[in-house]
């Protein structure tokens, strides 16, 4: 029978309970507000209330916002657009802090050999950043060909029991840490075939980038100046071609210094950045997290309002008409 919910036609069985039609919705565990032909529900109802054809239901529900600005990587939905790292910060507690007042949900982590002769007991960053609250994301930083990152990628996903979703890097010197976008291509090439979902970080080059993107890249995270160097977007215009070219999640990867840098990646459109370096460097690192949280969210904000054309010259702001002059 067909029944209307928001307006829209739904075909459904015969006796259907609210309850059902809520779960199907995939609401269940949503806090909604539902009207039956114009009547509020109550919640306690929903089990009991059989529904007839040409039912109209009504549901709502409170977002932050105005509406859901979440983004889509590998499948999975998230809600921050700010990416951490976890190196640099001088304590695990330290890192813990500054990650939950970052609020991120997705945190990179680098893959090490393990020292043999460490104390047993010795804290484990997989302790301080569960797996069950945050996407780890293991990266291939320090390494300098497509073999070594290509190896890196495979312990990762053994290391987290068949974790696929990775962040692929592989640099060329070690004193500008810039991408190796050759190696790069030919680690693209065996992971995806693997089946890696690779997050691949790439130099601000659009044309790298969209083929990164029709290799099968889940993200491309151009960066925005060298890594670690805290300069800032320097090349806004290719961020920008990049964005605009791009049919999957572009992501400013390197660079960042401050929440002003980290609020004009996202006004270019970027769906996020990662920083690291930034946060864990800065004097108070757990008040600089929650600056760039901020500075993600109102650079967003931006973007989606749509900025005033630039101008040559003055316009004022009040009318001149019925002046006293």
């Amino acid at each position: 029978m067909m029944i209307y919910i928001n307006g829209d036609g739904r075909e459904v069985a015969e006796n259907i309970t609210v309850a059902n039609v809520v779960t199907e919705l995939g609401l269940s565990d949503k806090k909604i507000a539902l009207e039956l032909n114009e009547e509020i529900l109550p919640f306690q109802n929903f089990a009991s209330q059989i529904l007839n054809a040409n039912d109209k239901l009504e549901i709502v529900h409170a977002i932050g916002g105005g509406q859901d600005d979440s983004f889509l990587i590998a499948g999975k939905r998230y809600q921050s657009r700010l990416l951490v790292g976890t190196g640099k910060y001088k304590d695990l507690d330290e890192t813990r802090l500054a990650i939950e007042a970052s609020g991120a949900e997705i945190v990179t982590v680098a893959i090490r050999r393990t020292n043999i002769g460490q104390n047993a007991g010795e804290p484990n960053l997989l302790d301080v950043i569960s797996p069950a609250k945050y996407t780890i994301l293991p990266n291939t930083a320090g390494c300098y060909s497509a073999e070594e990152a290509v190896r890196t990628c495979r312990l990762a996903r053994e290391l987290l029991g068949g974790h696929n979703l990775i962040k692929l890097e592989v640099l060329a010197n070690q004193k500008t840490l810039f991408p190796n976008v050759a190696e790069t291509y030919i680690a693209v090439e065996i992971l995806v075939r693997e089946g890696f979902e690779v997050m691949v970080y790439t130099n601000d080059d659009p044309i790298a980038a969209k083929r990164l993107e029709e290799m099968g890249c889940v993200a491309v995270m151009p960066l925005a100046a060298p890594i670690g160097s805290g300069l800032g977007i320097r090349n806004p215009y290719n961020i920008l071609t990049i964005v605009e070219n791009a049919n999957v999640p572009i992501l400013v990867d390197a660079g960042v210094g401050t929440a002003s840098d980290a609020a004009l990646a996202m006004e270019l459109g970027c769906a996020g950045v990662l920083m690291n370096t930034a946060i864990a460097e800065a004097k108070n690192s757990i008040l600089m997290a929650s600056a760039m949280r901020k500075g993600i969210q109102a650079g967003r904000e931006a973007f989606l309002a749509g900025r005033m054309p630039r101008k040559r010259f003055a316009s004022a702001s009040s009318p001149i008409d019925g002046l006293f002059f």
